[in-house]
């Protein structure tokens, strides 16, 4: 591992901190976190309000202050992104958090339309193949369930010989197993 990921605000600082005092590198994550979105109401935009906003920017620059690489700004108003990214001297990675962040990312899930009709607002959808992956793993299925997988195509063998020594040697009667 190359890293962590920490999601939270205030309340990770004094982690964090920790963390990178001893040699492991932190990513921070803040707005939307997926790990604590029960305590958050459900999946909902975060730093909708001012004051809601300027913690969520404190929270960001204790966080550069502890230590943290690189904050993860997820499901926050774009204007407020644009004002963590002038702010911090890290960089920013956004999801749905517009386009002034430093970088983006995206669930893969989202961008390959692997969760059906289910898709985040700030989730662009480059492909739809979950309805391929269903159809895929329900012809594996019905093969494995008629028998016709896997056949001798995907299956290993081995040298006749071997396999006749091996019947020999299972012909043989074995001594008793000790108790």
């Amino acid at each position: 591992m190359d890293a962590v990921k920490i999601e939270g605000g205030h309340e990770t600082v004094d982690t964090v901190r920790v963390l990178v005092e001893n040699g492991i590198s932190v990513m921070a994550h803040v707005g939307l976190t997926p790990q604590r979105v029960a305590q958050l109401g459900g999946f909902k935009t975060q730093a909708r309000s001012a004051r809601a906003a300027r913690r969520l920017l404190d929270d960001a620059l204790a966080l550069e202050d502890a230590g943290a690489f690189s904050i993860v700004l997820e499901s926050i108003p774009s204007p407020v992104a644009a004002m963590v990214t002038e702010r911090l001297a890290i960089p920013t990675i956004g999801i749905g958090a517009g386009p002034d962040c430093d970088g983006q990312v995206l669930v893969l899930h989202d961008v390959l339309g692997l969760y059906g009709e289910f898709k985040p607002k700030f989730a662009k959808r480059y492909a739809d193949i979950g309805s391929q992956v269903v159809d895929a793993l329900a012809a594996f299925d019905a093969d494995v369930r008629s028998g016709a997988f896997p056949d001798a195509e995907h299956s290993f063998t081995m040298k006749e010989t071997e396999l006749d020594a091996l019947k020999q040697d299972l012909a043989r009667p074995t001594r008793p197993k000790a108790v």
